[in-house]
């Protein structure tokens, strides 16, 4: 077989949407050798590091018209037979099959979240939908394929869910130097849904009792309110720490008492993932696609007051961390990139026609 995805993702710096294209790719690459996987986009971008020969970069073609007659080109040039739209976009024209992942519904759920940065998707997805441009939609967890459905009105056999998976680079790292405080850690894009105000209000009522500092680290979206902003670089305890290498990433979680994840509305939370994957005990919210991923393995937190007490009880209590971990652990073992790619590449199977 031979594939196409959309690697528009791979020219973000962090976030999701990034890791989700590099990760199934080399994961398809890896698991299926004998098929061929190729990147498309009409911006730059770099394969993902350690790519096998069979995942390539479809040809540079630039132009105003990408989704219109760009990417059909890059499609007949590498001679696919499926094209998977990995980021809310499937061509407008062509006859080659596509899927659609449509990750949550964000762009629709609250308009504050994104603001003008989602109008296209906005706008786009839902004729691309009622077009119907893509043979099936996927997405990452049940909670958003129920949201699809009765949103968008489409037939239920037309959604899947397929779920992500922790990367094998996430493990935990014993440091021969313990960090000069304790702290908690927030990773993640740092954008409105991320809920952030919320979490710096509840770690300003425990900073006193648990001396714990609040570390966040991640990328600032634009949208990201500057007053938020500023209001955290005054505060003493408060590391910001921007982007973070991946490589970096596995010390951090290792080292923090708690990983806190007070996100509003997610897709999946693969963050989550990856504390518990390094041995981090889990903070997060009672969001439902987080609550279908990380089972009883992670506490949960709603309100402001309960983001407090829940960092308390966990800064106070050592064993109710190392039980965390423990759950952690036994819950990433659900998920693997290996999965997820076998049951995509089923998927691509399916609308091809064998």
């Amino acid at each position: 077989m031979i594939a196409a995805l959309d690697a528009t993702p791979l020219t973000l710096t962090s976030g999701g949407l990034a890791r989700y294209v590099s990760e199934l790719s080399l994961a398809l690459a890896r698991e299926f050798p004998e098929d061929t996987y190729a990147l498309l986009s009409d911006q730059p971008f770099e394969l993902p590091l350690g790519s096998p020969p069979n995942l390539i970069a479809g040809p540079e073609l630039k132009g105003r018209r990408w989704w219109l007659r760009g990417v059909r080109k890059a499609i007949s040039s590498v001679r696919a037979q499926v094209f998977h739209g990995t980021n809310f976009e499937v061509p407008w024209l062509g006859s080659v099959p596509s899927i659609l992942t449509i990750h949550d519904l964000s762009p629709w759920r609250d308009t504050a979240w994104h603001g003008s940065g989602a109008d296209r998707v906005r706008s786009r997805t839902p004729w691309l939908l009622r077009l119907r441009r893509a043979r099936l939609i996927l997405t990452v967890s049940e909670a958003v394929r129920r949201e699809i459905i009765a949103h968008f009105g489409v037939p239920e056999e037309r959604v899947r869910a397929i779920p992500l998976a922790a990367s094998s680079a996430f493990y935990p790292v014993r440091e021969t130097l313990a960090p000069p405080a304790p702290y908690f850690l927030f990773v993640g894009t740092l954008e409105p849904r991320k809920n952030l105000p919320a979490l710096v209000d509840a770690w300003r009522e425990t900073y006193s009792e648990t001396g714990a500092e609040l570390w966040i680290a991640g990328r600032r979206r634009a949208d990201f309110k500057r007053a938020d902003w500023k209001h955290m670089e005054e505060l003493p305890g408060i590391k910001l720490l921007g982007e973070v290498p991946d490589a970096e990433l596995p010390a951090l979680y290792s080292s923090a008492l708690a990983f806190v994840y007070p996100s509003l509305y997610e897709g999946f939370g693969l963050p989550v993932l990856e504390a518990m994957q390094c041995g981090c005990p889990v903070i997060t919210s009672n969001d439902p696609a987080i609550t279908e991923v990380s089972g009883d393995a992670v506490m949960r937190a709603g309100s402001t007051r309960e983001i407090a007490q829940t960092m308390r009880t966990l800064a106070a209590d050592p064993a109710r961390r190392k039980e965390l971990r423990k759950r952690g652990f036994e819950r990433v073992k659900q998920y693997s990139w290996e999965l997820t790619a076998r049951r995509t590449r089923a998927l691509y199977r399916e609308v091809a026609g064998g």
